[in-house]
């Protein structure tokens, strides 16, 4: 699975959320390539990912992705992100 990760730059909540989703992807078994990005770059690559991930009032950006694209409240939040990739069947 290829996941992309954004944030407004693409520096600071996006690495910190790439890494949160390593954490919960190792613990639940999942293979992963996962990067980090500005969302005005992740929205030109979107199609090359299979997972989107970023901030809710991002995700209408992604509208013409193939790639599926979840949206949070909170970039470093576990259980938040756990509880959506969980929804979602990913995990």
């Amino acid at each position: 699975m290829r996941v992309i990760v954004a944030c407004g730059n693409g520096m600071g909540s996006s690495l910190m959320m790439k890494l949160t989703v390593e954490k919960i992807f190792r613990k639940a078994g999942v293979d992963a390539d996962i990067d980090h990005s500005s969302v005005g770059d992740a929205c030109g690559i979107a199609d090359n990912y299979d997972l989107v991930l970023c901030p809710m009032t991002f995700c209408d950006m992604f509208a013409k992705t193939k790639a599926k694209v979840i949206g949070v409240q909170n970039a470093v939040s576990a259980a938040e992100i756990t509880e959506k990739l969980q929804a979602e069947g990913i995990i």
